[in-house]
């Protein structure tokens, strides 16, 4: 598994600038995904911290934070992570793994991961949500939403380009 991560960080580390640039300020542009992160900041309300898990390069983070989120994010790649600190200087990034997270239970007041366990097989998708639920605090609230790509991403190709 470690192996497979880090080939995903690199792919990820490879295209991280086009990535952010592309999917800069993305949310305006989707009303629907403007609905959920909203009703998403509601339930929220005040609670804190509240964490953005495979966040990119940042785009949904600050998004909510603009919604008055107390927010930070954390991604496998670094190189994503330098560009969400470029773009949203205001807001705490930070390398992790989302399936090896480092929260102590009951510590989180919520989980976003939006769009983030595109390479996640099933077996990890169950196992990301009982992580999620062990970090959140009792009153916390998870929430994860992808979509079914048209081609698989594998985790040695994205967008057409290949890690080294």
């Amino acid at each position: 598994m470690g192996q497979e991560l880090s080939k995903i960080a690199k792919v990820y580390d490879t295209v991280a600038k086009e990535y952010a640039e592309k999917f800069y300020g993305e949310h305006e542009k989707k009303p629907k995904d403007q609905e959920i992160l909203r009703r998403f900041a509601i339930e929220m309300g005040d609670k804190k911290p509240v964490w953005d898990l495979g966040c990119g390069p940042g785009q949904t983070t600050k998004y909510l934070r603009d919604l008055g989120v107390e927010i930070c994010g954390l991604d496998l790649s670094e190189k994503t992570i330098e560009q969400a600190r470029i773009r949203y200087p205001g807001i705490g990034f930070r390398k992790g793994n989302i399936l090896a997270l480092e929260f102590a239970d009951n510590s989180i007041a919520g989980v976003v991961a939006f769009y983030a366990i595109v390479h996640f097989t099933e077996n990890r998708q169950g196992w990301h949500s009982v992580r999620y639920f062990a970090c959140c605090n009792r009153a916390g609230y998870s929430f994860s939403h992808t979509i079914l790509a048209r081609r698989r991403c594998t985790s040695t190709s994205f967008w057409g380009r290949r890690s080294t």
